[in-house]
C-alpha cells in the first residue's frame, strides 16, 4: 500500500445526555464521537456519504475495535482525530480521542467495506473512486 496521509479532526463537548448516571460517557456513545470524526475525514476527500451513493456503492462498518484508556466526563472538551490507514481492499479509520490536556482517552478503528449498490456483493477489492478521490493510483 501507498503511503498517504488523509486526516481529519473534530472538536466535541461532551453532553449530559452523553453521560451515564455515574457522569461518565457510556461506552455506546463513543460511536457517535467517531461517526463525527469520520464524516470530516471523507468530507475533506471529496467522498461523503452522499457523494458514496452517488457513485454506486455503500460502505458498511463491518468491524469495530476500542479501547478506552481515561474516562470522559460531562462537558468535556475533546478532540476526536481519524485517519485513513487502509483502503486498498477495505477502508481502514483509526481514530483518537484526546481530551483537553492532550491526554488519549480513547483509541479505536472501524473497517468498511465496499457494496455495490446494484448487484449488493461485496467489493473484495476497493473500487476505483476511492483511489481517485485519495489521490493513489489502484
Amino acid at each position: 500500500m501507498s503511503e498517504i496521509e488523509h486526516r481529519a479532526e473534530v472538536e466535541i463537548v461532551v453532553s449530559f445526555n452523553d453521560c451515564d448516571p455515574m457522569g461518565v460517557v457510556w461506552h455506546g456513545h463513543y460511536f457517535r464521537f467517531f461517526e463525527a470524526a469520520r464524516e470530516a475525514l471523507l468530507r475533506s476527500v471529496n467522498y461523503s456519504y452522499n457523494e458514496m451513493a452517488a457513485s454506486g456503492y455503500v460502505w458498511p462498518v463491518v468491524d469495530a475495535r476500542v479501547k478506552y484508556r481515561l474516562p470522559i466526563r460531562c462537558e468535556e472538551t475533546l478532540r476526536v482525530s481519524a485517519a485513513i490507514t487502509e483502503y486498498e481492499n477495505r477502508l481502514r479509520i483509526d481514530y483518537i480521542i484526546r481530551n483537553a490536556v492532550g491526554q488519549v482517552t480513547t483509541k479505536a478503528h472501524t473497517i468498511q467495506v465496499a457494496v455495490d449498490q446494484t448487484t449488493q456483493e461485496m467489493c473484495f477489492v476497493s473500487p476505483a473512486i476511492l483511489f481517485e478521490r485519495l489521490g493513489v493510483q489502484p
